[in-house]
């Protein structure tokens, strides 16, 4: 239901551009240190709504649009660190040492900005016309909603606020009591199974992940879960038994086992699962494109005057900014290539390069919205949809350079295919967060043309942004796998996503990717799309279990997806105990809200550690020495981590009855 509003209600404002690009510098930074640690991003658009409303409460001329246009930029912006997927895989091979600013922008922008070109001409098919569900856009509108109606005092607002800000604190000390070594962190064991196999389970002690877990849901934590259990319930200790190693640890034949064959076999489940999902989208995805159309010739024959809150930006400069993009695409391309071992095939592999964004780039916009609009952003199939890109401009340029020989040759191919990949991949997810955004536009009256110029706005902040930020942590902690690695951290970032992204292309390009490993996951990968169909189907659609969630457990290591589902199942229980009170709705908000603060506080703290790190020159500059032992420190860890996330559901609870009362 829309809210009412004047006829030109105030909408993009000086302050609310300024506070939408001060949002957006944390975030992105959170967002660029979670997604190389543990290859997972989050929304941005419920915490920067509630941040907005906290802070533009203090004007009595804000209004609704005003903080939508906020949340807008700094979700956008947010979305865009995403990249972060596939451009960390340059370093990885070698070809960057460290990360150049303009290209690294470039590819950002132009990316971000043809994201919001794509997805445009969708909004009525998809949005304004369709009951699609947008989960985060309808409850981003809900909190803007019920944030403006206590405008007096703001009570809801002000309360959301702190939530977050006492989310960030609690983490960022959680995270503290590691740096300084007085807390583990990792919880982990492994053990031999019979036959010579091993197994066993690993758990970051991490806030931030309880955090996404919570955010994604029960539906994605269980998938995850079933996950682990096909990791390291069954494909490890077989496997493990299968190829016994006598002098290597249990800890050791488990994860080189993991690392080296099973963490293939999962991104064979997340590449089917991926094209299985993507064909069930072929059909509504064109409805949606001749709808879109149709609605636009139909304006323009009846002359009908369009009402302010369906006025997008005119579909002449849609195409006009589209072309002129492809200008310092093309640029950026062959500056990329030049004085480098392709000269030769520069321009042949430009022009590729320039029609695989422009075409895969406009599928993956049109997918990522349909899909964010159906299970929300969060949860979109950006992993498949990365995995089929690079597979795709891996074959594309490996064509145009394959009558070229030598080692140098694939390396730079390689190289080319990531680069154009990290284009299409910023197509994709903004296009993921755009419909998102456009959806609470529609539900709290804005002018779509309006919130279109602001998501322009947080792309170019966004795009400013990740550069400086990628510096930093590749100087202090590095890349796993990277042959150039100078940090000063001895604890290189694992970047899974990018490391899986440039396996792929090295495989492809090299011509020794193990695609038998990839064909038994996607086995599995098709086993699991059946019984989520099956699940479904005799649930009547109450049940799921997400294929790509799955597969995302069996490739992400368990340290990282083990606390994903400990959130989710904390996050499930917490609003269960809720729901049925008069506070139930404002207390899971408040839940919602500690949670996006604890990915906020724990990454933020890591990024400014990365910058002590390079100003002292040490690896662990906080360190202190301390006489637990290791057992005794991972005790330390679940205790405190108990602790404070019991502790702040609680406060959740206290603060959701106090605002409703």
């Amino acid at each position: 239901m829309s809210i009412a509003a004047p006829s030109n209600p105030k909408e993009i404002t000086v302050r609310g551009v300024i506070l939408g690009i001060l949002i957006t510098l944390v975030f992105t930074a959170a967002q660029v240190y979670l997604g190389l640690k543990v290859g997972l991003t989050f929304a941005t658009s419920i915490p920067a709504a509630v941040i907005s409303m906290a802070l533009l409460s203090a004007f009595q001329d804000a209004t609704i649009q005003e903080n939508n246009i906020v949340q807008t930029i700094a979700s956008a912006a947010g979305t865009l660190a995403s990249v972060i997927f596939v451009l960390p895989g340059l370093l990885m091979i070698g070809w960057w040492v460290h990360v150049p600013f303009w290209p690294t922008f470039g590819a950002c922008a132009i990316g971000g900005v043809l994201g919001v070109m794509y997805t445009m001409p969708l909004r009525r098919a998809l949005v304004s016309q369709s009951d699609l569900p947008y989960p985060e856009g309808v409850a981003a509108a809900e909190v803007l909603k019920v944030g403006m109606a206590s405008r007096s005092g703001a009570a809801e607002g002000k309360a959301g606020l702190w939530a977050v800000v006492w989310g960030a604190v609690a983490s960022c000390l959680y995270a503290a009591g590691s740096a300084v070594k007085l807390m583990a962190g990792e919880m982990s064991i492994y053990f031999r199974t019979g036959a010579g196999g091993a197994t066993g389970i690993g758990a970051s002690s991490s806030l931030a992940l309880i955090g996404a877990g919570h955010l994604m849901g029960i539906t994605v934590g269980i998938a995850m879960l079933a996950g682990l259990v096909i990791a390291w319930g069954v494909l490890v200790p077989v496997m493990t038994s299968m190829q016994p190693a006598a002098a290597l640890s249990a800890t050791g034949h488990a994860l080189k086992i993991w690392s080296g064959q099973v963490r293939m076999m999962g991104a064979g489940v997340i590449g089917a699962a991926a094209i299985v999902t993507l064909a069930g989208l072929a059909k509504p995805v064109i409805g949606g494109l001749k709808s879109a159309m149709e609605t636009a010739r139909r304006s323009k024959v009846d002359g009908a005057v369009i009402p302010r809150a369906d006025q997008d930006l005119p579909v002449f400069i849609v195409g006009l900014v589209t072309l002129i993009s492809m200008v310092p695409a093309g640029w950026l391309l062959a500056a990329f290539l030049q004085d480098g071992v392709l000269a030769s095939v520069a321009v042949p592999l430009v022009a590729v390069g320039i029609a695989y964004i422009l075409i895969a780039g406009m599928f993956a916009a049109a997918v990522c919205g349909y899909m964010a609009g159906l299970i929300g952003s969060s949860n979109s199939p950006v992993s498949g949809i990365a995995i089929l890109t690079i597979l795709g401009a891996a074959l594309s340029v490996g064509a145009v350079g394959r009558h070229l020989i030598g080692p140098d040759v694939a390396h730079a191919l390689v190289a080319f295919a990531l680069f154009v990949t990290t284009v299409v991949l910023a197509v994709a997810v903004i296009g993921n967060d755009n419909l998102q955004d456009l959806k609470t536009g529609q539900l709290v009256d804005a002018t779509p043309w309006k919130q279109q110029i602001g998501l322009l706005v947080g792309v170019f902040a966004g795009s400013a942004v990740v550069p400086p930020v990628l510096e930093l942590l590749n100087s202090a902690y590095g890349f796993a796998g990277a042959p150039n690695l100078n940090a000063i951290s001895a604890t290189p970032l694992d970047a899974p996503q990018a490391t899986l992204i440039a396996t792929l292309a090295k495989g492809v390009i090299g011509g020794d990717l193990p695609w038998a490993l990839l064909g038994y996951g996607a086995l599995i990968g098709l086993a699991l799309v059946a019984v989520d169909f099956v699940l479904k189907k005799s649930s009547k659609g109450k049940y799921s279990l997400p294929p790509l969630g799955v597969g995302l457990a069996i490739y992400l290591p368990s340290a990282v997806t083990a606390p994903v589902v400990i959130g989710a199942v904390a996050g499930y229980l917490f609003d269960r105990s809720v729901e049925r009170k008069s506070y139930g709705e404002v207390a899971k908000r408040m839940g919602v809200l500690i949670m996006s603060g604890f990915i906020v506080g724990e990454s933020l703290f890591n990024v400014v550690l990365a910058g002590l790190i390079v100003a002292t020159k040490k690896g662990e500059p906080l360190a202190i020495a301390n006489r637990l032992t290791e057992p005794q420190t991972m005790v330390v860890a679940l205790v405190l981590g108990v602790a404070l996330v019991s502790g702040l559901y609680k406060w959740a609870a206290s603060n959701g009855r106090k605002v409703a009362a």
